[in-house]
């Protein structure tokens, strides 16, 4: 497969393809971007410098994608992310090379990260009907958005206000024997506007890990789902410069987990709560403020029964109990100063606290206050926007954090540009790793200091005229991270692993190349590839888990004059490595390639009624989405588990549309 692929790589540049996918050319959505300076904030740092990709709901509607790691794997560019078993489960992230841990992520701007452990990420229960978009920001992102987004930040934008009644209803189901359904509906009367979805997944799923690695003494089982989704929104124009904006969304899921040895049943039983309220006061472009309050339910119980060799089951868990609520306030304002020269300042406060009787966390609270500040230069230089800005985080547990950021474009012409940006991040400790104490594992450390990084990206794009317009971008980067928290020490009395901040580094360099263009009126396309290097200081080699190259490819038809459209997404995933406890040691895998192909039918002239269908992994490519490791009932030696990546699936639909 890599011989066949490395001649495509080399073709990269010489490709027209585009990032136009998902659109139909016939259709119209009537949507108003509400929410003032908090919205405009990804627009801010992108015309001062930063990398800000967005996937609109259309590309999330022709690929029928699940879950939102199907999404942004298939559509987001410089991003790696596979799912362990499948939708709807924790997932490895890279973003531009990094570790999983240093990508935050947010749902309409409220940090969703699970602040109990660095390496659950929270997408295992958010569906990708309720998106309206998703944006991406490349590069180290702490300076608005505080720990965790060293590499980047990831914003899911559920579904936005309408002027005018708008909505759709779907359902589908696929052969996996899993069935969808989701809904959503928006308008807006007088000064007020309002929308409400929900959606439900259910599915068997699939058996992820090969038959031939499983133990005698392991219930063989499916890694099936459950997960119901809904929300809603409400806005109220007080007047025409101030506004009130209130959200709820709830989630709640079963998640069953496989294992390769002695596990009869197990699953996670979740339940998740999202509040928040937030003012809005634009007075003048000169002024503008924005204050938010937010509420985070996040509640699991975990329930696993084994198999007892002697006959019958061991209760291993019973609905124990493991979450933590987040709640906080962020407050922000833009001030202009001068023609040409303005400013941002703002404060966050979080309270945080929860436990884990499953892995033993006992119950802790935290707090953290921060206050930020940015200046922004626009035509200071002619063609060029410049902005500078400091943060300092001040947590209840560990040491306080000060970060900077500088950053900016010039456009050389209208058809060529450059931008950078250098600054620092952090990431502060888990709760795991300040207090986690497990007598048979593990303890925290609660005088851990946060871990710190150095980073810069630098682009130069813009677009060209080859007979269509292509509009392309190369990025380099290169991002330094030390006082890394991992297990420094052993305490022979108690038995225990103790976390510490390690001697050493992680340094990730290497570069982005995208390129996009409509191909002709009807076929557009997109064509995306990252190389990242990281290692850790005195190793020659990658990374855990971190991909060298992503390769991604996109096309889509969208015929003006007939009723159907198709598209075309494939991914290369270059060479991966973990390593694997109990003496395995590190072991190689990925180098693997997915295609998928989706086509749509409308069935009227409206475009209202429409039938998709989608064959995800056309090829049925066998490849591993994550290690694991097994141990032999017999002779008790450790071995790898290898977790299948989703086979051939083909997805169908119908939806109803009132635009």
């Amino acid at each position: 497969m890599r011989k066949l692929f490395l001649p495509l790589l080399a073709g990269l540049t010489a490709l027209p393809l585009t990032a136009a996918l998902g659109a139909d050319a016939n259709a119209v959505e009537t949507v108003v971007v509400t929410g003032s300076l908090e919205n405009e904030i990804p627009q801010l740092l992108s015309r001062n410098g930063t990398q800000v990709d967005v996937i609109a709901a259309k590309a999330i509607k022709n690929g029928s994608y699940v879950d939102i790691s199907q999404t942004l794997a298939a559509e987001a560019p410089g991003l790696y992310i596979s799912s362990q078993h499948g939708p709807f489960d924790y997932v490895d992230v890279s973003l531009l090379g990094s570790r999983t841990a240093d990508v935050l992520w947010l749902v309409d701007g409220v940090r969703i990260d699970n602040r109990l452990y660095a390496g659950t990420t929270p997408l295992d229960s958010i569906p990708a009907s309720m998106v309206e978009r998703i944006e991406v920001i490349q590069g180290g992102e702490s300076l608005f958005y505080g720990t965790q987004a060293v590499a980047g930040a990831v914003n899911i934008i559920t579904k936005s206000f309408s002027s005018t009644p708008d909505g759709a209803v779907t359902i589908g189901g696929d052969t996996n024997y899993g069935a969808h359904a989701d809904g959503y509906f928006r308008d807006g009367f007088g000064r007020s506007k309002f929308v409400v979805y929900g959606s439900a997944d259910i599915s068997p799923g699939f058996r992820p890990i090969p038959e031939g690695e499983f133990q005698p003494s392991e219930t063989l089982r499916m890694r099936g789902y459950h997960v119901f989704s809904g929300g809603g929104k409400y806005q109220f124009a007080a007047t025409d410069d101030l506004t009130f904006t209130a959200s709820y969304e709830k989630n709640i899921a079963h998640l069953e987990y496989p294992s390769p040895q002695d596990v009869n049943t197990a699953f996670n039983q979740r339940s998740e709560d999202l509040v928040t309220a937030k003012i809005d006061y634009a007075p003048s472009d000169d002024v503008q403020l924005f204050v938010k309050g937010y509420y985070h339910w996040w509640i699991s119980h975990y329930t696993e029964f084994d198999n007892d060799p002697a006959g019958g089951l061991d209760i291993e868990d019973d609905h124990d109990h493991w979450g933590y609520v987040d709640r906080g306030v962020n407050a922000m304002a833009k001030i202009g100063l001068l023609p040409g020269l303005s400013s941002v300042v703002g404060y966050d406060y979080q309270n945080y606290n929860g436990n884990d009787a499953v892995l033993v966390i006992a119950p802790q609270s935290e707090e953290a206050h921060a206050v930020f500040g940015q200046i922004e230069a626009a035509d200071l230089i002619p063609n060029a926007h410049l902005a500078v800005g400091v943060r300092y985080n001040m947590p209840s547990v560990g040491e306080s954090a000060f970060v900077w950021n500088v950053s900016g474009q010039y456009d050389v012409s209208d058809m060529l540009y450059v931008k950078g940006m250098a600054g620092t991040s952090f990431r502060l400790p888990t709760a795991e790793e300040l207090f986690a104490n497990d007598p048979d594992d593990e303890r925290g450390n609660p005088g851990l200091r946060p871990e710190r990084s150095i980073g810069f990206n630098g682009s130069v794009g813009g677009h060209f005229d080859l007979g269509v317009p292509v509009d392309w971008h190369v990025t380099g980067f290169y991002r330094e991270i030390k006082d890394l928290i991992d297990y420094a020490t052993f305490d022979p009395a108690t038995d225990q692993d103790v976390f510490g901040n390690v001697d050493g580094k992680v340094i990730t360099r290497g570069f982005e190349a995208y390129a996009s263009a409509p191909i002709r009126d009807d076929l557009s396309g997109t064509a995306d590839f990252t190389y990242a290097a990281a290692r850790e200081t005195g190793s020659s080699a990658q990374f855990n888990r971190i991909p060298e190259t992503v390769f991604k490819l996109g096309l889509d038809y969208h015929p003006q004059d007939l009723p159907f459209g198709a598209s075309l997404t494939l991914q290369h995933v270059g060479d991966l490595q973990d390593t694997i406890g109990g003496g395995v040691g590190r072991i190689g895998y990925g180098d693997y390639t997915v295609l998928d192909i989706g086509t749509r039918v409308f069935l009227d002239d409206e475009h209202r009624h429409r039938i998709g269908l989608n064959l995800d992994n056309a090829f049925d490519e066998a490849y591993a989405a994550h290690l694991g490791r097994g141990t032999d009932d017999v002779t008790g030696d450790s071995y790898v588990v290898h977790d299948r990546g989703m086979p051939r699936t083909l997805y169908f639909n119908y939806t109803f549309s009132l635009q």
